[in-house]
């Protein structure tokens, strides 16, 4: 009996499967880190930070600060949410920035002096960043191509889920005590851990 022979060949079945794989792998490594799989310094410090390694598995609410600005109360609003919330594994990440009209001081230990005796501020912060622009930071950059918006002034705020995925992005003028804000905040805290981030 001759053999069958199929008169199309698929040579794109072993290409559909490398695509596949490659797309699974890439997922996985994304879920593991996400937009977190940076590291940065604390403010004034000098030992950087893997965000994806302390926060990982947390909801973070990540925000470009300033001292000089208008909306610079906000940190006191801030700190009173990480408060909140903090055991329930959720986390305000402050990343000073003078890029808006310079309305930051130039040294780091100004503006962790600053925070800390004016507004009371225990989050974490970390070191002045660029967050628009050519010179913006890396974790910057992919939070504005996630969130399709960069900050367009100083105390922009984006929130991460657990997953290390963006879930909303607020403008300058959302108050920390904003009800939607808070209500997407208490969604996504009742979202599990992920597995990797619970080991």
């Amino acid at each position: 009996m001759a053999p069958i022979r199929l008169k199309r060949p698929l040579p794109l079945v072993p290409a559909l499967c490398l695509l596949l794989c490659l797309t699974l792998v890439a997922g996985v490594v994304f879920a593991a880190g996400g937009l977190l799989a940076h590291s940065y310094r604390p403010l004034a410090g000098k030992t950087p930070v893997d965000l994806a390694d302390t926060y990982g598995g947390d909801v973070l609410l990540i925000v470009n600060t300033a001292s000089k600005c208008g909306f610079t109360p906000q940190f006191e609003g801030l700190e009173a949410l990480h408060a909140r919330y903090r055991e329930r594994g959720f986390a305000v990440l402050g990343f000073p920035s003078g890029d808006f009209k310079e309305q930051e001081f130039e040294d780091e230990a100004q503006i962790q002096e600053f925070c800390t005796l004016t507004y009371g501020v225990r989050f974490p912060m970390f070191q002045k960043v660029h967050v628009v622009g050519d010179q913006a930071t890396p974790l910057y950059r992919e939070l504005a191509t996630a969130a399709g918006e960069a900050p367009k002034w100083n105390f922009h705020k984006y929130l991460v889920g657990r997953d290390g995925r963006l879930i909303a992005s607020y403008g300058s003028r959302t108050t920390p005590d904003d009800p939607a804000l808070v209500a997407t905040i208490e969604r996504a805290l009742a979202a599990p851990r992920p597995a990797s981030a619970a080991d």
